[in-house]
């Protein structure tokens, strides 16, 4: 059975991008060896992905989870049909309006392997639903002060149970299991 992940990149004041969105506090740090070693292993465990669609139901370079490196079904989140989107060795599956659908038919499709939860409100939602599993966080030490923040608004308290921390050149490692 799949397992339900929020997989993210936060700073150390939780946020997972700038006011505009931009990510560029992501990049150009240094790095060893052990951090990708990390990102890796979570990366070969994914098996599915959910996300939010872009207002113009399109797929742009951008928005490519994971910049296109993991070739796995994707299942985006939208308010208004779309036929699905092949692009690169990639299905992009549009679901209306119910984010548990597109969880279970991530799960399905991710078989023993992961589902890996994309953005803010797409990770608040299923935790709010108590479809996560676990919470796959590499904190980058930057703080950003404002933007788009991945756990404000959740408006409940959840437990967690911490079953691995690491911390090497670039990142904090940590993984966290959701108590129901």
């Amino acid at each position: 059975m799949a397992r339900v992940i929020v997989h993210a990149t936060v700073t150390l004041d939780g946020f997972l991008a700038d006011a505009d969105g931009g990510v560029d506090w992501m990049f150009g740090r240094p790095s060893a060896p052990e951090d990708d070693v990390v990102v890796e292993n979570v990366m070969k465990n994914i098996g599915a992905i959910v996300g939010g669609a872009n207002k113009t139901q399109t797929i742009d370079d951008g928005e490519i989870p994971y910049g296109g490196m993991l070739k796995v079904p994707v299942y985006l989140m939208t308010h208004s049909e779309h036929e699905p989107i092949e692009r690169d060795g990639i299905t992009y599956t549009f679901v209306v309006d119910d984010i548990a659908q597109a969880v279970e038919s991530a799960a399905q499709a991710a078989g023993a392997k992961w589902v890996s939860l994309l953005g803010g409100s797409i990770s608040r939602q299923c935790l709010q639903l108590g479809l996560v599993d676990e919470l796959h966080l590499d904190v980058a030490p930057v703080l950003l002060g404002g933007g788009i923040s991945l756990f404000a608004g959740l408006g409940q308290r959840i437990e967690l149970e911490r079953l691995e921390t690491s911390a090497y050149a670039s990142e904090t490692h940590l993984r966290y299991r959701v108590l129901r």
